[in-house]
């Protein structure tokens, strides 16, 4: 990056650190799949702490989660609204779906019941289990966003029952161990910071405590550093090295739910926080544990992501200065488009590009560089979607208001396509064409300007 653009994201890091008194701060930004900055203000044990010194990561610990059990869903060992008494039986919480877990609708309390979890040495998922025997559902499942701590403590233990190991275990083998992320672990190692609370009156510290959390461990319980930290941001942004398939994190990243009304500006997906902001949509999560803050964003649009880890309990904005390190790299060294360039085009598929009319209006279908086609009002505003080839003929819409419906090709008696069946809705060149299965038949007089029932 250029000296000027690093000066001002130390400067904004620099800022907060300063001014929230925060005893010490990292952060970095990734472009393209690469660490493109970092910094560090404060120190650790009197050093400036490094690439390599952990924190505690808190909630990021949920979309690590979140990864493993899209992992079962992708080998087909759950899907995503089974319930969860399926996988594991004989809780009180067993109508609540595995996507209602992760997307925070299942009506689960937010807390774990007794001592303050965060804070407390945990114990087995026994021991949880009871503890939520009753009057552990506080919202009707699927009615609202309800964040809960406890639905991923939930979670850990559908992964465990499945790979027949702890949750722990499964992660580091099967998500941590692939994306080279060696320095996560579940308790410090090696060089790391402590956690502090900062008084509110002084300048003064208090030593926050750091206790296993048990079966509530898969909402909270990772340290990591910013150098792997960077590649779980690079990995939310579809840089997923064969963990899952890029198609399924797209997934996770899609809205489930929104937090703040209807003019949505925070929401969650599966397993992910989403942000919209000044046009962008950034995917990730933060974190927050006693002594601890962590974010961690990344727009995949332009591949431009940021993270941030602090060893203070509360006073800094990590959400907004992890957006604003995203913002300032975008406008201080803006991605240039990528260059256009020609792309191998089936033939086959030329013929069903261009015009076509849902009624009197029109669409355009286009083929996109990777094969897939993209229906689109002619007039930019109105139901649009993607569309990948599951036949000959056959497309399986992928986003929009056609999400899942399938798309078939008509053709004549030579070949020759002349309209899409799109779930009923029949598209043809011109409007209305006779010559195709319209729905209720075409007026055989066709089309007038004055005359004939009802008209003028």
């Amino acid at each position: 990056m250029l000296p000027s653009t690093e000066l001002a994201l130390l400067r904004r890091l620099a800022q907060d650190q300063s001014t929230c008194r925060v005893p010490s701060m990292v952060a970095a930004v990734v472009r393209e799949g690469e660490i493109a900055w970092w910094g560090a203000r404060g120190f650790v044990d009197g050093v400036r702490p490094g690439a390599d010194t952990q924190y505690r990561l808190g909630s990021i610990t949920k979309s690590v989660v979140a990864a493993e059990v899209m992992r079962l869903r992708d080998e087909g060992k759950l899907a995503l609204n089974d319930p969860l008494d399926k996988h594991v039986s004989g809780t009180a919480l067993g109508s609540s779906t595995i996507a209602q877990l992760l997307s925070h609708t299942s009506g689960l309390t937010a807390e774990s019941p007794g001592s303050w979890w965060e804070r407390t040495v945990g114990e087995g998922w026994e021991a949880l289990d009871t503890s939520l025997a009753t009057g552990a559902i506080k919202n009707r499942p699927g009615s609202r966003f309800h964040y809960s701590n406890v639905g991923f403590g939930v979670l850990g233990e559908v992964i465990a029952r499945h790979r027949g190991t702890s949750w722990l275990d499964a992660v580091t083998a099967e998500v941590l161990t692939p994306l080279g992320m060696s320095r996560t672990t579940p308790h410090p190692e090696g060089a790391h910071a402590n956690g502090f609370a900062v008084h509110p009156w002084a300048d003064t510290l208090l030593p926050e405590p750091s206790p296993d959390a048990g079966a509530m461990a898969p909402a909270g319980q990772l340290w990591s550093t910013v150098t792997d930290l960077a590649r779980w941001t690079m990995f939310v942004g579809g840089h997923s090295n064969g963990v899952l398939d890029p198609s399924t994190v797209a997934e996770m990243r899609e809205m489930v739910t929104v937090d703040d009304g209807d003019q949505w500006s925070v929401g969650y997906g599966l397993g992910l926080q989403l942000i919209r902001h000044q046009g962008r949509r950034l995917a990730g999560h933060t974190g927050s544990m006693p002594g601890f803050l962590a974010c961690t964003l990344i727009d995949p649009a332009t591949q431009t992501g940021a993270l941030l880890l602090a060893n203070t309990t509360s006073g800094a904005p990590i959400l907004q200065t992890t957006i604003d390190l995203i913002n300032l790299t975008e406008e201080l060294e803006p991605r240039l488009p990528a260059e256009w360039a020609p792309s191998p085009v089936d033939p086959k598929l030329l013929p069903l590009t261009g015009l076509w009319h849902w009624g009197p209006t029109p669409y355009h279908l286009r083929l996109l560089p990777d094969g897939q086609f993209w229906l689109t009002p002619a007039t930019g505003s109105g139901r649009a979607s993607r569309f990948r080839q599951q036949g000959d003929d056959s497309w399986i819409g992928l986003d929009g208001y056609y999400s899942g419906e399938t798309l078939t090709v008509g053709r004549d008696a030579d070949g020759v396509p002349n309209h899409l069946d799109l779930a009923t809705f029949i598209f043809t060149r011109t409007p209305y064409d006779p010559a195709a299965p319209i729905p209720g038949g075409v007026d055989p007089a066709g089309w007038r300007s004055s005359g004939g029932p009802g008209l003028a």
